[in-house]
Parts: C-alpha cells; structure tokens; sequence
C-alpha cells in the first residue's frame, strides 16, 4: 500500500462548485490534476488537502 497527500489550491468558483489546482512537490508532474468539490463542503476554504491509498 502508497499513501500520498496531496496539496490543491483554490482556482475558481463554478456554479455549484469550487475548482482548486493540484500543486505538486518540485520536480514530479501532477497526479490528479483539477479537483472539483461542492460548494457546501468547500465553504470558502483556499487549500485543501487530499489523501489517496494506493492499495496493490
């Protein structure tokens, strides 16, 4: 098993929606990306975090 966090910072608001932009560590490309998360569990949070667990 691989756990990894990630970092996302806020980019944009859509309609029901906040769009935060991945931040990777220097030197390694993105693992996800964009990530879109409702309105009502974003609330006005700036960064977020995420933790995936890679199970093999």
């Amino acid at each position: 098993m691989t756990k990894k966090t990630l970092a996302f910072a806020y980019e944009k608001e859509t309609k029901n929606s906040v769009r935060y932009k991945e931040v990777p560590e220097e030197g390694t490309a993105p693992i996800v990306g964009t990530l879109y998360v409702q309105k009502w569990f974003a609330g006005e949070s700036k960064s977020i975090e995420l933790t995936i667990d890679k199970k093999d």
